[in-house]
């Protein structure tokens, strides 16, 4: 099952760590602020979140990075997230 976090007109005020948070306390169903140990795993321990955040973050002259896209393993989802800002979970096979 894939999820995508929407990044409407509230994305300029939060990063993409937190998206990626958000998306997966809403797979599982509880709030981003407990998506933290000893429950669940921090993001800061697969992922720098600044170096994510700055990764897909306009250029300091204000022009768009080029698109990509990062991948990872975070609390049992194969998250991806592309360069126009979309993050997907897809539940990982044990």
């Amino acid at each position: 099952m894939l999820l995508s976090v929407d990044r409407s007109e509230t994305a300029e005020t939060r990063s993409l760590s937190f998206d990626v948070i958000a998306a997966v306390a809403e797979r599982e169903g509880v709030d981003p602020t407990d998506i933290e140990p000893p429950e669940y795993e921090s993001l800061y321990t697969v992922v720098n979140p600044e170096a994510l955040d700055a990764l897909f973050a306009p250029r300091q002259d204000g022009s768009d990075r080029i698109s990509g896209r990062v991948e990872f393993t975070f609390n049992g989802y194969h998250v991806v997230i592309t360069g126009d800002g979309e993050v997907t979970l897809r539940e990982v096979s044990s």
